[in-house]
């Protein structure tokens, strides 16, 4: 098995990729050992030292680290992946569903802001999210409410030194070109 990896803009996290399907459906994130604990994978790489975050994707693992040097954490890291595809394991033990029915959480909007919600939806996921995914992360709706759209970064772009050009610069002026009742964007 080989596993490639690519560097993301966020220097604390790196992208691995593993050859085939991580995750068939949407995204997760997950900040912390105890959240991992469904995850066979996750509670793999938690067991890295350094690791401080993990976020699953489509075709892609991202993992973040807290302190030391990639040098040193990327073989443990490529290990744990290696390990787990090569034992078979589920990405999830028992109903995975729950955990990103859990990570997507509630939206808020008004009732009279349906068509602008959809087209914002639209346009994230149709031009931000695959430009976002191909650098280790992922950006969703969260919600909207007096012209500012709320935005929750996961993966490589939670934390991002370059996270905040990316949603004022980028995602801001998307929307606002289409959307003129688009005033804002900022990060949950």
């Amino acid at each position: 098995m080989f596993i490639q990896t690519e560097a993301t803009p966020n220097p604390a996290t790196l992208k691995f990729l593993p050859g085939r399907t991580v995750l068939a459906e949407g995204t997760l994130d997950i900040r912390d050992a105890r959240a991992a604990e469904r995850s066979p994978l996750a509670r793999r790489l938690f067991a890295v030292p350094g690791v401080t975050g993990v976020f699953f994707g489509g075709d892609f693992v991202t993992v973040t680290k807290a302190e030391g040097e990639w040098q040193h954490l990327k073989p443990a890291i490529l290990g744990a992946i290696m390990e787990h595809y090569l034992a078979g394991d589920p990405l999830f033990e028992g109903d995975g569903s729950a955990e990103q029915a859990a990570e997507e959480g509630d939206e808020f909007f008004e009732a009279n802001d349906a068509a602008t919600v959809a087209t914002i939806k639209e346009l994230l996921e149709t031009r931000v999210r695959p430009a976002v995914a191909g650098d280790g992360g992922d950006i969703t709706f969260k919600g909207f409410r007096d012209g500012i759209v709320y935005l929750t970064m996961k993966g490589s772009c939670s934390g991002c030194p370059s996270s905040t050009a990316t949603l004022k610069h980028g995602i801001q002026n998307l929307l606002r070109h289409f959307l003129p009742d688009v005033r804002e964007v900022q990060a949950v």
